[in-house]
C-alpha cells in the first residue's frame, strides 16, 4: 500500500514539474497583460513614455493600451487648480508693496506631453510662482501707491493679462486672478491715515461754511420780507387814513370803558 502511495506522489511531482513552465508562462502573460492596460480618470490626461522618452501620444479619459515593460503612462491633472502666491514690488512712487495673488489655472490638455518634457511635474514652483512675481512687478511699477488702491480693478486686469501671456508659452491657461491684499509700509499707512483725516476735516469745514451761509441767507430773506411788509403797510397808511381806523376796528373786542358813557369809539365813521 505504501509503495502504491509513493508511486502516485512521484507521478504527481513529475506532472507538476512538466506543467511548471506552462504555469510560469501563464503568470508572466497575465502580468504583461495587466501591465499593458490601464485607465485615465476624469480631468486627467496620460503622457506616454517609451524607455523614458516622451512620445506624441496623449491618452484621454478611459481605457488605454501600451507595450508592457517598454512603455509607461504618466497621469497629468488638467482640472482647474487654485494657488496663492505672495509677491513684493515697488510702486511708481517707490513705495514697497506686498501683495497676495490668488490664481485659478489649468494645463492645456493637448500639450501635457510638452509640459512633462520641458518642465516636469513641479511646474508650479518652476513656472507659475516666478511668472506671478514678474507680472506683479511689471504692473505695479506703472501705478502710484494711491492708484493701486483706487484703480484696483485695472491693476488686476493688467496683472492677469501680463501673467496670461507669460504662462501660455508654457501651455498653462489662466482662468481667473484676484488680488487678495495690497499692503504698504507702516509709514505710508500713517501718511494715508493723516491725509484721510485732513480731507474729512476740510470737508466738514466746507459743509459748516455752507450751512452758515444758508442760515445767514435765510435770516436776510426774513428781514427783507418783514421790511417789505412794513413799507407796504406804511405806504397804504399814508395813502388812505381810513386804513388806521380799519386796523383799529379789526382789533377791537366790541366793549367800551364804562366811563365813556354812551359815546362810541368810532367817531366820524358815520360820515
Amino acid at each position: 500500500m505504501t509503495e502504491v502511495y509513493n508511486a502516485v506522489n512521484v507521478e504527481s511531482v513529475k506532472n507538476f514539474k512538466k506543467k511548471m513552465p506552462i504555469i510560469a508562462l501563464a503568470i508572466v502573460a497575465a502580468l504583461l497583460i495587466f501591465d499593458g492596460v490601464g485607465t485615465i480618470g476624469a480631468g486627467e490626461r496620460g503622457v506616454l513614455l517609451q524607455f523614458g522618452a516622451v512620445k506624441e501620444n496623449i491618452f484621454g479619459e478611459g481605457l488605454y493600451f501600451k507595450i508592457p515593460l517598454v512603455q509607461k503612462v504618466v497621469r497629468m491633472d488638467v482640472k482647474i487648480k487654485k494657488d496663492e502666491v505672495p509677491a513684493s514690488a515697488s510702486s511708481k512712487d517707490l513705495q514697497i508693496v506686498t501683495s497676495k495673488i490668488a490664481i485659478n489655472y489649468h494645463l492645456d490638455p493637448e500639450q501635457v506631453n510638452k509640459i512633462w518634457k520641458e518642465v516636469g511635474i513641479d511646474y508650479n514652483e518652476r513656472i507659475i510662482a516666478p511668472a506671478i512675481q514678474e507680472a506683479v512687478k511689471a504692473t505695479t511699477a506703472k501705478f502710484t501707491a494711491e492708484e493701486l488702491i483706487i484703480k484696483r480693478q485695472a491693476v488686476k486686469e493688467q496683472i492677469k493679462d501680463n501673467l496670461t501671456k507669460r504662462l501660455v508659452k508654457n501651455y498653462i491657461t489662466v482662468d481667473e486672478l484676484n488680488i487678495i491684499a495690497f499692503d504698504f509700509s507702516e509709514a505710508y499707512n500713517s501718511a494715508i491715515e493723516s491725509k484721510v483725516t485732513a480731507e474729512q476735516l476740510k470737508l466738514k469745514a466746507e459743509m459748516d461754511l455752507k450751512r452758515i451761509k444758508v442760515e445767514a441767507d435765510q435770516k436776510i430773506a426774513e428781514a427783507e420780507g418783514k421790511a417789505r411788509a412794513i413799507r407796504t403797510e406804511a405806504q397804504a397808511l399814508s395813502e388812505n387814513a381810513k386804513v388806521v381806523e380799519l386796523r383799529w376796528i379789526e382789533k377791537w373786542d366790541g366793549k367800551t370803558p364804562a366811563y365813556w358813557g354812551g359815546a362810541t369809539p368810532f367817531i366820524g365813521l358815520e360820515k
